[in-house]
């Protein structure tokens, strides 16, 4: 079907929120500096930002009807099969609106590539509408990427496109039975990271340079991920008389899960790529299956 609408996926800049959390610039001005830091590095990023914002939707509309919608919009947002879904930030922010987007080509433009890695952002202000043509002329390359999702007994799921987090939210130990091939131990730790492949180069990377860190680069290797692999990673896992650490890390393979029985009272959770507002409760008596979902999100490369 054409597309007839452009949806203009943004985020709040570190600027906007500090103005938001101290009512002026100036006031945002006075504690940055008065600690040290360095405002005008916050100026930039959002000066930046917001030029490559302006050029992306003044060539936009020259082709197709477009409105902005702010990533916090997102997750109540309905896309229709009529849209084109443009995000512009960093690599996150693609994370955070593919689950929401029902399969609908997501066109995600780099607007600083000075600061962002682009993992997940193959387009800029300056090459983007080759990428929406495509789109319309339906002649556009793609990368599925599949989601990680957590599966509560009671039914309620959460997807990830980057990565899960299970745990506790505050910073006191998680307390848990894990199950991976038939094997249980009971774990007493920071919490599980469930990372894609496409989330691999993220949070799971600072877990593995953390242990680099430790015991230096030959002691270890990188996980090697297929589009279609999971891999958890416990953190900090504690032993004692009544917890285990044997089952730690690894690969979760299409087909396979990693079950997870809460045994916190309270304050458990689940969250997803980053954004503890979206998260699952995980308490006493709720158990999770984590594995590969069918779902999966629409990345135009070309």
């Amino acid at each position: 079907m054409k597309p007839e609408y452009a949806i203009i996926i943004k985020n709040k800049t570190r600027l906007e929120a500090l103005i938001e959390r101290f009512n002026t610039k100036g006031q945002a001005r006075f504690y940055i500096e008065s600690s040290g830091g360095d405002f005008q590095e916050y100026v930039d990023e959002h000066e930046k930002l917001y030029q490559a914002f302006l050029e992306v939707q003044t060539k936009l509309s020259k082709t197709i009807k477009n409105k902005v919608v702010e990533r916090e919009f997102v997750p109540s947002y309905i896309f229709s099969e009529k849209n084109i879904i443009i995000v512009i930030g960093q690599d996150g922010l693609v994370a955070n609106v593919a689950k929401y987007s029902n399969n609908i080509p997501i066109v995600a433009i780099n607007p600083d590539e000075e600061r962002y890695d682009g993992v997940l952002l193959p387009f800029t202000p300056g090459n983007f509408m080759n990428g929406v043509n495509s789109i319309i002329n339906e002649s556009f390359s793609l990368k599925r990427m599949r989601f990680a999702e957590a599966v509560l007994n009671d039914g309620q799921k959460l997807l990830a496109v980057n990565d899960l987090f299970i745990g506790i939210s505050s910073h006191s130990s998680a307390r848990y039975k894990i199950i991976l091939n038939g094997k249980e131990e009971t774990h007493s730790s920071s919490g599980i990271i469930v990372s894609t492949k496409t989330g691999s180069t993220g949070w799971l990377s600072s877990i593995f340079n953390m242990a680099y860190g430790i015991l230096g680069s030959q002691r270890l290797s990188y996980p090697k991920l297929k589009e279609e692999d999971l891999y958890f990673a416990v953190r900090e896992p504690f032993k004692s008389k009544r917890t285990q650490t044997e089952i730690c890390g690894g690969a979760i393979k299409k087909g396979n899960k990693l079950i997870i029985e809460s045994l916190m009272p309270n304050n458990g959770f689940i969250f997803s790529d980053g954004i503890e507002q979206d998260f699952l409760q995980f308490n006493s008596g709720t158990t999770a299956e984590i594995r590969l979902s069918d779902e999966e999100a629409v990345l135009v490369i070309r």
